[in-house]
């Protein structure tokens, strides 16, 4: 299967067990129209399957995916690993060109390389830095894993208790 990236991504949130579309929606970071496209070709092609369950508040969908989508899944992470390790060797032997054209080459795969976790990303940025470019100009900054400081204001003090009288602590009282 020539599976595009958004495509292998749904898909691998399915396989580790996303089961409901908002939940996919939200870690895919997809747009509803778009992922229920995609939700079609997979359901179609049969790397997954839809399920109806009954429960206390009503009919609720569950997608799962196939053996053939596990499969699939499986293959293609392995494919994407091959893609870095190429990426990690050129970087390592210095070869900016050859790196550079590498990257152009795999510019399509890098968002799935960071959804899957394929790829060190300190060892990326400094693959970028060794070409003297901006990472954003080959990943989406939407696309980009969040780094941790998401309570990071526009000063740089996050929510730490600084400046803002203390810190509170509940001590059950």
């Amino acid at each position: 299967m020539d599976t595009e990236p958004k495509d292998l991504i749904v898909l691998g949130a399915i396989k580790h067990g996303t089961k409901k579309f908002d939940k996919i929606q939200k870690i895919t970071q997809i747009e509803s129209e778009e992922l229920n496209s995609i939700l079609k070709k997979l359901e179609e092609r049969g790397f997954i399957e839809v399920k109806e369950k009954k429960g206390l508040f009503g009919t609720k969908i569950e997608l799962i995916a196939t053996d053939k989508g596990s499969k699939e899944v499986d293959e293609r992470v392995h494919e994407l690993q091959e893609r870095w390790n190429q990426m990690s060797l050129i970087y390592k032997s210095g070869d900016k060109e050859k790196l550079k054209q590498q990257m152009d080459d795999n510019k399509s795969f890098l968002p799935t390389m960071m959804f899957f976790g394929i790829m060190d990303m300190m060892m990326f940025s400094m693959m970028f830095s060794m070409m003297g470019m901006a990472m954003s100009e080959y990943v989406p900054v939407d696309s980009m894993p969040d780094t941790g400081d998401a309570n990071i204001d526009d000063s740089g003090i996050g929510d730490s208790g600084i400046g803002d009288g203390g810190f509170d602590i509940d001590i059950g009282f």
